[in-house]
């Protein structure tokens, strides 16, 4: 089972590899001034390799968003993305966060239900 290290901070060619292999692109950019400013961002390490992740960004306030979560295709389906939402989650709520919002294709709804969130009614406008 990996073990969970939070708010780790990978480095830029582990993160690519473990981006690369799940969403099957380079990540957008560098990500360490993203994580420095993010409530919380935890990792999912088997043998000491990057396998899982999961970041929650913030309002400053009390609301938090769980963004990128994700898996390698070689680890997915043991339930590392559920571990890593749930210790988000957690994490989240320690830090003071009242709100924990996600948006995912519908095609995640069920592993999203699984983990505890429910629908709202919510705007969203597309930027680019």
């Amino acid at each position: 089972m990996p073990e969970l290290r939070i708010d780790p901070f990978p480095s830029a060619g582990e993160f690519n590899a473990l981006w690369f292999a799940a969403w099957g692109a380079p990540a957008p950019r560098e990500f360490t001034p993203i994580l420095s400013r993010s409530l919380a961002h935890v990792g999912a390490y088997h043998d000491n390799q990057l396998v899982g992740f999961v970041n929650v960004a913030w309002d400053g306030g009390i609301h938090a968003f769980i963004l990128d979560t994700s898996v390698h295709p070689d680890m997915r389906r043991q339930g590392i993305a559920t571990r890593l939402v749930r210790e988000a989650t957690r994490i989240a709520r320690e830090r003071g966060a009242e709100w924990l919002h996600v948006d995912f294709e519908p095609h995640l709804t069920g592993f999203y239900r699984a983990c505890g969130f429910r629908p709202t009614e919510a705007g969203l406008i597309k930027l680019m």
